[in-house]
């Protein structure tokens, strides 16, 4: 297939784009700066010159696509704390998205994640059969899931929170690592026990091509090989790897600590991939969180900092 990739050279789709050409596909991956085209053309993809602002450069790069895998999303507004405007940007891309593809029965994958039915009050690990009717990205999703009865067969990834290796240089792992280096401690809250998800980025990578190969449309999927390791487990990793103490803050005490990610450490979040496994022959591969920490490539130098 022709694949039009957005996000095409992040985290993520710096995976994703080596994957599917592997299996023999091609890729033309979203380039907003001269940086990502390089980036683009070294890995052997086409460069379509464009960002989600451009509805009419996404919708022609659809339209000219035999299916399309979108993974941007305005990480830079979420992290500067204009979470709104990074989902409706991300909503709006997917209705552009949805529109060029509209009775075409060509594949579109999304992405979501799995921290958002952590508020759901779920008794057990979250599973790809649960769903939540409103919220932020929570919409998203939901559309993307609706546009099979347009004639689009759509499938939504929801990577777990932690999605980790050496390609990982901005997501959750590497700004908790900057926070315990700036505040001299590993930190948990309470008595840590909250789980976290996790997946490794090639596996996710494997996956994001398997659901553009054969997800059924209407497909919610689950990028998760850990289902759940508890925070305090995590922070002990990072305090292992940056030789620092590893504390309990009080609840009370975890904004002023945590900040923008105190909700995220807090939170309880098991999922599985059970039904994924089953529905697409997807199997976790690479290291567990914990091993890939342990691994050391994390604590190298300072991580980026938002």
């Amino acid at each position: 297939m022709r694949v039009f990739v957005t996000g095409a050279s992040g985290h993520v789709g710096s995976a994703v784009v080596p994957a599917l050409l592997e299996a023999g596909h091609q890729v033309i991956g979203l380039a907003r700066s001269d940086r990502s085209a390089a980036a683009l053309t070294a890995a052997g993809a086409e460069v379509h010159r464009g960002d989600l602002d451009d509805p009419g450069s996404l919708a022609a790069a659809a339209a000219a696509a035999d299916g399309v895998i979108h993974l941007a999303f305005k990480h830079d507004a979420m992290f500067a704390g204009d979470f709104d405007s990074a989902v409706a940007a991300d909503l709006r891309a997917i209705d552009t998205l949805g529109n060029a593809l509209a009775g075409t029965g060509k594949p579109l994958v999304t992405t979501s994640g799995t921290m958002l039915l952590a508020s759901a009050g779920l008794e057990d690990a979250a599973t790809e059969a649960d769903a939540i009717d409103a919220g932020p990205r929570i919409d998203a999703e939901n559309t993307v899931v609706a546009l099979a009865e347009r004639g689009i067969r759509s499938s939504v990834v929801r990577l777990a929170p932690t999605v980790h290796s050496t390609l990982d240089h901005n997501g959750f792992i590497p700004t908790l690592i900057s926070l315990a280096r700036s505040k001299g401690v590993s930190a948990y809250v309470g008595d840590g026990a909250n789980r976290w998800p996790a997946v490794h980025t090639l596996d996710a990578a494997r996956l994001y091509r398997l659901a553009l190969e054969s997800a059924p449309a209407g497909s919610r999927l689950h990028a998760v090989d850990d289902e759940g390791i508890t925070f305090r487990q995590i922070a002990e990793g990072i305090g292992r790897g940056l030789n620092l103490p590893v504390v309990s803050i009080p609840p009370t005490e975890a904004e002023a600590h945590f900040g923008f990610l105190s909700g995220h450490a807090t939170a309880d979040n098991p999922s599985s991939s059970t039904l994924t496994q089953n529905l697409l022959g997807w199997k976790p591969l690479q290291p567990g969180l914990l091993d890939d920490l342990a691994q050391g490539h994390y604590f190298g130098a300072p991580a980026t900092t938002h």
